[in-house]
């Protein structure tokens, strides 16, 4: 395991765009303790060795409740590194290929976690821009390696970046105000519900359930991550950057969770917070070090699309973007084919950047 966890600091040693992880995270992805997934996840990892050195690295993941879903016979990948050797590549990706066929799987795709809170997608463009800690990084020999293998398209994700406005546009501003007179939605922050935040962090969870069932690959969050997820961030991250929309009747309509970046954070820490790296952490969180943010995800309730929440976020958030001195921010990754999702941005003169690819192959007669 150490030497799963090490091998980037390696394969990334001259590269200032990749962000890594924190090396308990990935420890306690194999941890039943701390990973509630575990129920309904069989999680396998492989490390590649040549010469007594270590050159690769990847997770099997199958994740039962998506293939229920999804009526699949699927087996993930994730996590996946490797030296630019198409030995090593292959190798890897057979052994998961292998070890999804032994238990039934047809297929194998990826990148892919657990759930959609975790990184998806293999970087097959924009190599020149910094990672984050929220999104894959890979080098541009990767995606190369997966065609030679043949391995195929399965879908492509995007990010949007944007320039703050200094000022709400226009047509956020109007359908925002009409959102509040006309249906009675209002935007609310969690730290304002005091001990209930994690009663309502709860019901967050299930308008993601809700929001993102239709969506590529998406299995439900549990009680028991969201729990986990809440208890461990609720009290470190900004929550004037999480704006929540309200009908009349109390219900949670929609929520956007941003935050302000963590990428140089993340590379000062090194993957580790102690002894030192939970102070860059820290000061990225609470005092917003970086002048960019990352919109990490947007949840609407199916039957309230298209009716302002989202001129609502826009509407809320821009003015504390300014007062915090962010001047851009990215979204998280976005399926290419959502148009819905990728039309609201059209105001803000959006950036299409850093498509990622999620690739498949048959394991029938393979």
């Amino acid at each position: 395991m150490d030497d799963f966890i090490r091998l980037p600091y390696r394969i990334y040693e001259n590269c200032a765009q990749y962000v890594p992880d924190l090396e308990r995270e990935i420890r306690n992805l194999f941890n039943e303790k701390k990973n509630p997934a575990c129920s309904f996840s069989q999680i396998q990892p492989f490390v590649a060795y040549r010469d007594g050195e270590c050159v690769g690295r990847v997770v099997g993941i199958i994740n039962r409740k998506a293939n229920e879903k999804w009526q699949t016979r699927n087996v993930r990948f994730s996590l996946i590194e490797f030296v630019d050797d198409l030995d090593v590549s292959k190798a890897l990706l057979e052994a998961v290929s292998q070890w999804g066929k032994s238990l039934g799987m047809e297929a194998i795709h990826g990148p892919l976690g657990i759930t959609d809170f975790d990184k998806e997608g293999m970087l097959v463009e924009d190599f020149h821009l910094m990672g984050s800690m929220n999104t894959v990084y890979n080098l541009e020999y990767y995606p190369r390696h997966m065609e030679a293998l043949g391995f195929e398209k399965e879908v492509d994700w995007v990010q949007i970046r944007i320039n703050v406005p200094k000022e709400v546009p226009a047509r956020y501003a109007r359908t925002a105000q009409y959102a509040r007179e006309q249906i009675g939605l209002r935007v609310e922050k969690l730290d304002k519900f005091g001990r209930k935040k994690l009663e309502y962090g709860r019901k967050v969870f299930e308008l993601f359930n809700e929001a993102y069932a239709p969506i590529f690959g998406f299995s439900e969050i549990s009680l028991d991550q969201a729990d986990i997820f809440l208890k461990k961030y609720i009290s470190l991250i900004d929550l004037k950057l999480i704006p929540i929309v309200f009908n009349e009747k109390d219900e949670i309509v929609g929520v956007a969770a941003t935050m302000c970046s963590l990428s140089k954070a993340m590379q000062k820490a090194k993957g580790k917070l102690w002894p030192f790296g939970w102070w860059p952490l820290l000061k990225g969180l609470k005092w917003c070090c970086e002048d960019n943010a990352e919109m990490l995800l947007v949840a609407v309730r199916p039957d309230y699309q298209g009716m302002g929440v989202n001129a609502l976020f826009f509407d809320d958030l821009i003015p504390i973007y300014n007062k915090y001195g962010i001047r851009w921010a990215e979204t998280g990754p976005q399926l290419e084919d959502n148009v819905r999702e990728l039309t609201q941005w059209k105001p803000l003169q959006p950036e299409f950047v850093k498509r990622r690819r999620c690739f498949t192959r048959s394991l029938i007669d393979s």
